[in-house]
């Protein structure tokens, strides 16, 4: 028996959750974000399972070109565009479309002078305040990217929204209707639909939507599952009981002794810690599942092993299957006990973790 961890990409989880983008945006082209190694998912095993959307969209030129060099043909969207020549030339070289948030960026084209087009979309600031251009810059951006001619038969614009997770702020209908305005305004063909608006603002989709987490199977919204919504995990993180023995009341577990047996019962030890990408910071009393069944974690986390209470399994044995997050248990509750979310958790699973990739049955 292997008792490596081992995280179980299923392929089938993935077509279905694209399938439901494609179906809550029907008239949108959609694009796939398969950025930080498509949330740790695997870029190249999730655009080869993704294969029916329009386009990928990543943050940096260098995982565009990964994606272009095993093979990977479809149109990449650059959502942090390039900061050299060098980038610049990659992307022309490989028909990436780059986002351009800055002027400085467009002082850079200018300076290339490419031979051959790039595709450009401008980016707009439209309240998250982190990357893009001020709505009252947009139209100036616009005017240099036409002079480069650049700027197609139809200008594109995009922004990012900054609390589409939470349905009830108001913050986010903002963000929209200023956007939608520059969007009449200059004609624009547009994207600003993240998992969020894709989910849960139909009337705001644009003519290319850019679904990420909802992919993957989680939520993009505060305070649901993405089972809760139809959405099915594509990312199963399994372990193996290591330890299985009985301990008195009053025996502390784990480093620092912070968790106290209230009364004589039985602990597992699972093979994996934070140097495997489980949270450090998970309370004790975060679910698991050994052979299927719950389980509260009990004590800290260490680098190599969790603990576990087992009183209500007293059967259970080395080499059973321990589940941290996947089917049954929604990435979402362990996320939400380690203070974090699940892209943090999708992202932090180490190399030494095994991945095996799986199709339903």
């Amino acid at each position: 028996m292997d008792f490596t961890p081992v995280a179980r990409i299923n392929l089938s989880a993935l077509r279905h959750n694209l399938k439901m983008a494609c179906q809550s945006a029907p008239a949108s082209q959609v694009f796939a974000v398969i950025k930080a190694n498509a949330y740790g998912h695997g870029a190249v095993v999730a655009a080869r399972a993704l294969d029916q959307a329009h386009g990928f969209a990543v943050a940096r030129v260098a995982e565009a070109l990964a994606l272009r060099a095993a093979g990977v043909g479809k149109p990449i969207l650059v959502m942090g565009g390039a900061y050299d020549l060098e980038s610049i030339q990659q992307a022309a070289g490989q028909r990436l479309t780059l986002v351009i948030h800055q002027f400085w960026q467009l002082d850079l084209l200018r300076s290339m002078k490419p031979a051959s087009p790039i595709g450009c979309v401008i980016k707009v600031d439209s309240g998250m305040h982190r990357l893009g251009f001020a709505p009252e810059e947009v139209e100036e951006a616009l005017r240099q990217l036409a002079a480069l001619g650049l700027a197609g038969e139809r200008p594109r614009l995009m922004t990012h929204l900054a609390n589409a997770d939470d349905r009830h702020d108001l913050a986010t209908g903002d963000q929209l209707s200023l956007f939608r305005t520059l969007v009449d305004r200059f004609g624009a063909e547009c994207s600003l639909a993240n998992s969020a608006v894709v989910m849960g603002w139909p009337q705001w989709q644009g003519d290319w939507v850019r679904p990420g987490i909802m992919l993957y199977g989680v939520s993009p919204f505060i305070g649901s599952t993405g089972g809760e919504l139809g959405l099915r995990p594509a990312m199963n993180l399994e372990a193996r009981l290591i330890s299985v023995k009985p301990y008195p009341k009053g025996a502390r577990i784990g480093y620092g002794g912070t968790w106290e047996c209230p009364e004589a019962m039985p602990v597992g030890v699972a093979g994996i810690g934070y140097g495997d990408g489980y949270p450090r910071h998970a309370r004790s009393g975060t679910p698991v599942l050994v052979e299927g069944a719950p389980v509260p974690l009990i004590g800290r986390v260490s680098m190599d092993m969790i603990a576990l209470d087992l009183r209500s399994l007293p059967g259970a044995k080395v080499g059973d299957k321990v589940t941290l997050w996947g089917e049954g248990l929604p990435a979402e509750r362990v996320a939400e006990s380690s203070g974090t979310i699940a892209y943090q958790l999708f992202c932090g699973v180490t190399g030494r973790v095994r991945r095996e990739v799986v199709e339903d049955g």
